[in-house]
């Protein structure tokens, strides 16, 4: 077992700062260890490190993300995934920072795909950059989160939605949030959610507010194991498949990374500016949640551009679940669950056990 001091850290950081192109997946991995040993750097050695990923851009690289990924997930409480060998798991999740502050779609998105028959386990926190994330709209629905013990392993039952509470899982994260919370720009940390899922889903539907990103978090997903993946990145800078224009996307399929465009016809569905799909807070957002999965065939009118919003993402969902051979398939199946009462059925069934 390697020791580490502050001083072992200090020619990594120096070789960040100084020579970033020789910065490697494997200094990356060294570094964070020293990063994630309670009380071992100072505040200057975080704060510089951090900043240093940033600015060199060393957190864009794909295998920067594989290995830091790796590293928090090493150190992650453990998810006792019921039937995951027989299941392909499935996710759909953001990296945030788009600025939009739109109702939580990936969220009802993934419940959607649930009562269309994925087995979605959702990793999720609550607003960093938003008014309600997914825990604040879960908690909101009624929902509860148990943190599991540290040294044992947490069942996750086989049932159709399941919501993992990120912070209960990555105790790590919670060493360094204030150094993080202290600097003026997003770090690799903002980023990684999306690749550190203690489930370890083979499907995923990723959205990144950059486009510049998106083929680096397609070759992390590949790289981390990830089967088949659907990187997205709306060309408002959007964090979702955007309901509003076209999106550019990133298919991940049989090993094979494939850059394309969608809009909202290849679903079938109209176009809808993104002003109508705004969100309010977590309670506002509920009260559109329940009257959205209540409603059976009677949606009211004001909520068209939302359950369109909802299709487009859970379609895309259930396409790399390998449920919907394509978008348009996706788009009806996601709803079918929505007017017969299965997406609600599978909310109901994670917050009632």
């Amino acid at each position: 077992m390697a020791q580490y001091t502050s001083d072992s850290f200090r020619p990594l950081l120096n070789r960040l700062v100084q020579t970033p192109e020789y910065f490697t997946a494997d200094d990356v991995e060294a570094a964070l260890n020293h990063l994630f040993t309670p009380n071992l750097l100072q505040p200057a050695q975080i704060g510089s490190f951090l900043t240093a990923l940033h600015i060199h851009r060393v957190e864009r690289r794909p295998d920067s993300l594989v290995a830091a990924a790796k590293s928090l997930r090493d150190r992650a409480l453990k998810a006792d995934v019921k039937n995951a060998e027989n299941d392909f798991i499935v996710d759909i999740v953001g990296t945030g920072g788009d600025g939009w502050n739109l109702f939580n779609v990936s969220t009802t998105a993934a419940i959607v795909a649930a009562g269309a028959g994925a087995r979605v386990i959702k990793h999720g926190s609550r607003a960093s950059t938003s008014s309600s994330g997914s825990a604040d709209l879960l908690e909101a629905l009624g929902c509860k989160f148990t943190a599991p013990e540290p040294g044992s392993t947490t069942p996750i039952p086989r049932v159709p939605f399941t919501f993992i509470l990120a912070p209960h899982y990555h105790p790590s994260l919670a060493l360094i949030a204030p150094y993080r919370k202290a600097l003026p720009f997003r770090t690799m940390f903002n980023v990684l959610g999306p690749l550190i899922n203690p489930a370890r889903p083979r499907g995923m539907v990723l959205g990144v507010a950059e486009r510049e990103i998106g083929s680096t978090f397609a070759q992390s997903l590949r790289d981390g194991g990830v089967e088949r993946a659907l990187v997205v990145c709306g060309c408002e800078k959007l964090d979702e498949i955007s309901c509003a224009g076209p999106t550019w996307a990133w298919e991940l399929k049989d090993g094979k990374i494939t850059e394309t465009t969608l809009s909202p016809e290849d679903f079938g569905l109209e176009a809808h500016p993104l002003s109508d799909v705004v969100g309010g807070n977590a309670h506002d957002n509920a009260t559109t949640f329940k009257r959205l999965l209540t409603s059976g065939n009677n949606i009211p009118e004001d909520l068209v551009p939302i359950l369109d919003f909802v299709l487009m993402n859970t379609s895309a969902l259930l396409v790399v679940a390998g449920l919907a051979e394509d978008y348009k398939q996706g788009a009806a199946m996601a709803r079918e669950s929505i007017v017969s009462g299965s997406a609600w059925n599978a909310l109901e069934q994670f917050r009632d056990p």
